[in-house]
């Protein structure tokens, strides 16, 4: 790798925001990332090689940090959410076993792993699904029911992933992720032990004044190192990158942070894990296979249906039910982790990621339908004033 290629990475990222930027937001950018990578990588142009070992050390990164950054964003400390987590769980319970039903369905068109396409058949995307519940400004018992199912289903897939992916290592994949739980645990407890302490608020009030980003360059080191410990134990970087997100968004964490954590990410490291990401897959097996056009199909549809019976179950709208199918964190994590150790294929890895794509615009169709059946007649019409629209874009 050279300069000019990370360049050009770096670049095609900004296709991401052009894309929200010409949909209203109706894509994430993330969407717009991947394809990016599908055009330099093996599908079209094939100038990038993320097999690269120094691309190899930014898509790691960048994973880290994308699940960081997806754990950040947990709402854990919001306590309308809290009281609401008793039936996020109740639904998450009932999405479960309809899962497996429907991942056992996959496996017989794909020939794929029951497991792995059940955890993102069950996985929902607090990373989506709530930029879109705060835009279409959606508020009521029934909108807290769907962020606390999200919430629940995007931690309890995350943490399936690995598992899911490598069965008969499944045990030493739980004892790894015991290992990293018990140093976010660690990490967590000592937080809170120096967050009184006067001589760390001398040290962050210094580092805020002169710009040393101490809070950042500690979250940096906390996601590098437990990153590390995780790959030495046999567990994944998954796990330790969204443990540290989870611990910031537990203790609350500065707004300062947030935003130097989000630049971080979203200026960089993410944006090229995606393109990355969109480099390795080879969408020209959907060509050269109807089975992976069959799966990426039955995989979207069924993601709906089950959310869908979910929302009937626990007495939710419907909407309720495209709103929670929203999916990326956990099939990025699927096929990241999944093609290199070649426990899901070229064709399945394109279907999952198709299914994605269908499952983003889904979940922004359920938002829109639940913002007509909530708003007023006269609150439809009105445009937003240019203060909504400031607050809307924080």
């Amino acid at each position: 790798m050279h300069l000019g290629i990370l360049a050009l990475i770096c670049a095609a990222g900004l296709l991401g925001s052009a894309l929200s930027l010409l949909s209203r937001g109706a894509l994430p950018a993330v969407v717009g990332q991947l394809l990016a990578g599908v055009v330099l990588g093996r599908t079209l142009l094939d100038v990038v090689h993320p097999s690269d070992p120094a691309l190899m050390l930014l898509y790691d990164v960048g994973f880290a940090t994308l699940m960081f950054t997806v754990g950040m964003r947990v709402p854990l400390h919001d306590r309308r959410l809290r009281a609401a987590l008793g039936q996020g769980a109740r639904a998450a319970a009932f999405a479960a076993p309809l899962a497996l039903a429907a991942g056992l369905v996959c496996h017989l068109v794909g020939s794929g792993p029951t497991l792995v396409y059940a955890v993102v058949i069950c996985s929902s995307s607090a990373a989506v699904a709530l930029p879109v519940i705060q835009e279409n400004r959606l508020e009521g018992p029934a909108v807290l029911a769907a962020m606390a199912w999200i919430t629940v289903a995007d931690i309890a897939a995350t943490v399936a992933v690995p598992l899911a992916l490598t069965p008969d290592r499944a045990a030493r994949a739980a004892g790894g992720a015991l290992i990293v739980a018990a140093c976010v645990a660690a990490l967590v407890a000592v937080a809170y032990r120096l967050r009184d302490v006067p001589l760390v608020h001398h040290i962050r009030h210094e580092g805020k004044k002169r710009d040393w980003a101490i809070d950042l360059r500690m979250a940096v080191i906390a996601l590098l190192g437990l990153s590390y410990i995780a790959l030495e134990v046999g567990a994944s970087v998954l796990i330790a990158g969204f443990g540290v997100g989870l611990v910031v968004g537990a203790l609350g964490g500065p707004k300062r942070l947030s935003r130097e954590v989000l630049g971080l990410g979203q200026g960089f490291f993410i944006p090229v894990f995606f393109v990355l990401l969109g480099a390795r897959l080879d969408l020209r097996a959907l060509t050269h296979s109807t089975q992976a056009v069959e799966l990426a199909l039955l995989l979207a549809g069924l993601t709906i249906v089950v959310h869908l019976a979910v929302s009937c179950i626990i007495r939710a709208p419907p909407a309720i039910g495209l709103l929670a199918s929203a999916q990326m964190g956990v099939p990025a994590a699927v096929i990241a982790l999944g093609l290199p150790t070649h426990a899901i294929d070229q064709g399945e890895a394109s279907a999952i990621f198709c299914a994605a794509l269908i499952s983003i615009v889904v979940c922004a169709a359920g938002g829109a339908i639940l913002r007509r059946q909530t708003l007023e007649p006269g609150d439809r019409q009105r445009p937003r004033t240019s203060h909504e629209l400031r607050e809307a874009t924080r």
